[in-house]
């Protein structure tokens, strides 16, 4: 009797539709943004050298599986990689290999692979070292198509810094980095764009970005921290500008359960002049 019963439950979910109870599998992904200050005597006692070893184990202690860094030297990425032994990284300079500033991903190699990666300047000629528009300086965007070991479910990952100075060049280059999205997402999977966009959200800027894809703190179960990121090192005024964002496809398959500003200092010093954003999400 027990077998007709099993077969004809079988038979029920083969042919006419019918649906398990079992919960869908959830990927889980702790995500970070972070623009780390460059490496310039002039900042003093806030110089890397003096902030480095703390920065660094800011980032351990919250162990995100991806995180993305901006302004960083090639003297600050080779700290970083040794720093963060279980991390590896994708990205060049903004001055072509290992020159300039980077944007570049580091990923933990436990959890996570790269399939895919690459670098582009945020210009008219994406593919070459170069300024766009009306920028002050050359500005790039890194990528990679991530999977996640556990489940081999893949995401995509754009980190970048946009420039500080012309409004055009950071119009123009957002909407270059969703073109690419468009032309490389052709399976639809999930998108995260990360890093500094110099803007605050009722900007032109973040109002073109939201027209794609949606910014993490407003998806967001629990939201901690201030709403400023930029701190310019000084401890004692409120930090009320929020440049810095985690921007996420939107889709309802994406979850985020946390959205954190992260505020740690020592000695009434922090180890940089933005606040990383910190996100814990879930992939359905």
């Amino acid at each position: 009797m027990k077998y007709y019963l099993v077969s004809i439950v079988v038979l029920c979910m083969s042919f006419f539709g019918c649906k398990s109870d079992k919960p869908a599998i959830e990927h889980n992904l702790d995500i970070m943004t972070y623009n780390i200050r460059l490496d310039v005597a002039s900042d003093g006692e806030n110089a890397w050298k003096n902030r480095k070893d703390f920065l660094s184990s800011q980032i351990l202690f919250y162990s995100p599986d991806i995180f993305g860094v901006q302004e960083a030297r090639p003297n600050q990425m080779t700290d970083l990689k040794d720093a963060l032994k279980n991390y590896k990284a994708i990205g060049k300079g903004r001055d072509g290999e290992n020159k300039g500033e980077f944007s570049a991903i580091f990923y933990n190699a436990d959890k996570v692979s790269v399939e895919q990666e690459n670098t582009f300047w945020l210009s008219e000629t994406p593919t070459e070292i170069s300024k766009g528009w009306d920028a002050a300086y050359p500005r790039i965007c890194t990528y990679g198509l991530f999977t996640i070991h556990e489940t081999n479910r893949k995401i995509w990952v754009f980190n970048t810094h946009l420039d500080h100075i012309g409004n055009q060049a950071r119009l123009n280059g957002i909407q270059l980095i969703l073109k690419k999205i468009s032309d490389l997402n052709t399976d639809d999977l999930p998108v995260i764009v990360m890093g500094d966009f110099n803007v605050e959200p009722n900007s032109e800027v973040i109002k073109n970005i939201k027209q794609t894809l949606v910014d993490s703190k407003e998806k967001a179960k629990t939201i901690f921290g201030p709403n400023g990121t930029f701190n310019n090192f000084k401890f004692n005024e409120l930090v009320t500008r929020r440049i810095d964002y985690i921007m996420l496809s939107k889709s309802s398959k994406i979850k985020v359960k946390k959205y954190g500003v992260l505020s740690n200092s020592i000695d009434l010093k922090y180890p940089s002049d933005h606040f990383p954003i910190f996100i814990s999400l879930t992939l359905e």
